[in-house]
């Protein structure tokens, strides 16, 4: 078992915490990492986007004029994709992108990516986090603390409705309930920061 230091909020050391084999200790799986992942951004996409092509554009096919002696470059209708108004060539329609992974694999990433960010000095104990104020300058207090190089992931048991808004305006910190965390954003931001409760509830659940 790993033997972490636990920090306030002011990056002030206040004890120290044991951390399971079993979700930190877990062995690095990249090519899993990387399928959930890209299952998780397939899933993201809306797959609505839809164009016409040229038998759908309204108009008449009737030729515009006739074949020769016009100067012109031959055309048998003006729905096609040359003439402003005409159709798309190839055009995009609605399609499902979404991507099936079932839940071993899934928590099995999970694992790994919390894993190799304790392993990689990128993972940080909080004993809570909590922005009475939900003011954004607060949280910026914290992260000036630390000194973060990156963007920071801060995951908490019971985030408030103060501790989103104090962080909402800040581009490279986002907050989270654990029970909402994904591989995607664990491995897309450089820093994470468990609280203490977050921890207990992924080690409840491993």
């Amino acid at each position: 078992m790993a033997k972490v230091k636990v920090y306030n909020m002011k990056a002030e050391e206040v004890g120290t915490m044991q951390l399971k084999d079993e979700v930190f200790g877990a062995e690095y799986n990249e090519p899993l990492i990387h399928e959930v992942v890209v299952a998780y951004n397939a899933n993201q996409r809306q797959g609505n986007k839809s164009t016409l092509t040229r038998s759908e554009v309204r108009g008449h096919s009737a030729k515009p004029y006739r074949q020769k002696g016009t100067g012109r470059a031959r055309q048998g209708s003006t729905k096609g994709p040359q003439f402003k108004g005409g159709g798309v060539v190839f055009a995009p329609k609605p399609r499902d992108f979404s991507k099936k992974v079932n839940k071993v694999a899934k928590h099995t990433a999970l694992l790994s990516a919390l894993s190799a960010k304790l392993a990689q000095n990128e993972l940080v104990v909080l004993d809570k986090f909590v922005v009475k104020s939900g003011k954004t300058k607060d949280a910026q207090k914290f992260l000036d603390a630390f000194k973060f190089e990156g963007s920071v992931l801060v995951v908490g048991a019971n985030n408030s409705d103060e501790d989103v808004r104090a962080s909402r305006n800040i581009p490279n910190l986002t907050t989270v309930n654990v029970e909402l965390l994904n591989t995607y954003e664990v491995v897309s931001n450089k820093n994470l920061v468990l609280t203490q409760e977050a921890v207990k509830f992924l080690e409840e659940e491993a």
